[in-house]
């Protein structure tokens, strides 16, 4: 593994790293000293572990991006050498710090511009932040072709696709095909999903994740982010990046060649095993992760998503053909209709409801800097903000 250190460790920037991509990420990194040293850390709101995650890992830098931490998180590290910071400038300067590889692991569009403060730079990241593709791919790939960093997936779909797909050969695959859970609404009826509280929504029968994407994923949203994300990532158009339900979570993603064969990666829901795969590549590295053993799962099934119970994969589907401003509005909109739904202002079902609303009342535009992208950002948090309040 290449590193610009002289002791031969990979220098690692974890952005997220109180939440459940950036723990398990802090877990593997700890588990390997000899590997990494980690440069800089930064977390949204909690100060006391982002200050127990630094000083165990030696960090050099650590930053919240709320403010109102400071003084908290500059009292936790009294009596270290590591640099404490606040607000979300300092968080895009952890970003810009000399790492070899950055974890991308902010959730939401918030995580837009420390992922590309880290891209400018040509560094190796670890993208968890699928929001960032969704809300300005074309910008981001851009960049990333022009500075010649290295995008890592590291959603488990996407860290599958990557590991099977023949980029040498890419004119003789016939599609992608995106795994998906079904999540726990897989077989619930439309009207007990409409009385669906946040805890049911949240409870994941595969995966531990946070609540945003664990709401993402039992309206099957998180899917059509992924749609939109692997459009960006492989370079597949839309028509040819399929979804199937496959309730067990073993096989993460498919890739169809020409010659009929398809080739998948499989293992245990865990993950740890993406976030290893791209922490270490191009080498592999050990992993706590669970190992799968087929014998015991026995069966595995597959069937198409319902698309009258999860209208979001239409929708995402839509706007990628839209293109322009439509997947910024889609990923706005969502992002303030499931917080609505988390603070119990609005039911499960209106989600995907405000969602659409929200996109036939925004003009769509094309997007041609990050000013554009954070503007219509703006208006659409404000119109899906306006639904919320008449709901209430």
């Amino acid at each position: 593994m290449s590193s610009g250190n002289s002791d031969g460790r990979r220098s690692v920037t974890i952005l997220g790293s109180t939440g459940s991509i950036g723990k398990n990420t802090v877990e593997l990194v700890a588990a390997s000293p000899d590997l990494y040293r980690v440069e800089a850390l930064a977390a949204n709101v909690n100060a006391e572990l982002l200050a127990e995650q630094a000083k165990a890992l030696g960090a050099k830098m650590a930053v919240v991006a709320d403010d109102s931490q400071y003084a908290l998180l500059k009292d936790l590290l009294k009596g270290t050498d590591i640099i404490a910071a606040a607000g979300q400038q300092a968080v895009i300067e952890a970003a810009e710090r000399p790492a070899d590889w950055v974890m991308a692991s902010i959730v939401g569009a918030a995580g837009l511009a420390p992922t590309l403060a880290a891209v400018r730079r040509g560094a190796t990241i670890g993208l968890a932040n699928k929001e960032s593709l969704v809300c300005a791919g074309q910008l981001v790939m851009a960049e990333v072709a022009k500075s010649g960093a290295t995008l890592l997936p590291v959603d488990s779909e996407h860290s599958a696709i990557f590991q099977v797909f023949d980029f040498d050969q890419k004119h003789k695959i016939d599609k992608i095909i995106l795994t998906a859970s079904g999540g726990p609404f897989r077989q619930t009826s439309l009207n007990e999903m409409g009385v669906a509280t946040p805890e049911q929504a949240v409870a994941h029968p595969n995966w531990s994740m946070g609540a945003k994407i664990s709401v993402d994923s039992a309206s099957m949203m998180n899917k059509g982010l992924e749609i939109i994300e692997a459009y960006h990532l492989f370079g597949m158009t839309e028509d040819r990046i399929d979804v199937v339900v496959h309730p067990q979570s073993v096989i993460h993603s498919l890739v169809a060649y020409a010659d009929g064969s398809v080739l998948a990666q499989l293992g245990s829901p865990d993950m740890r095993t993406p976030i290893a795969y791209a922490l270490g590549w191009p080498k592999r590295i050990d992993s706590p992760a669970p190992k799968l053993n087929l014998a015991e799962i026995a069966t595995l099934t597959f069937e198409a998503p319902d698309p009258i119970r999860f209208p979001a994969l239409r929708l995402a589907r839509e706007v990628l053909r839209a293109g322009g401003s439509a997947p910024t509005v889609l990923n706005a909109a969502n992002e303030v209709a499931v917080q609505a739904f988390l603070d119990r202002k609005i039911g499960f079902l209106d989600i995907a409801t405000m969602v659409e609303e929200t996109l036939g009342a925004i003009h769509q535009r094309p997007l041609s800097s990050l000013d554009d992208v954070a503007e219509m950002d703006k208006q659409a948090r404000d119109y899906a903000s306006s639904v919320v309040r008449k709901r209430i």
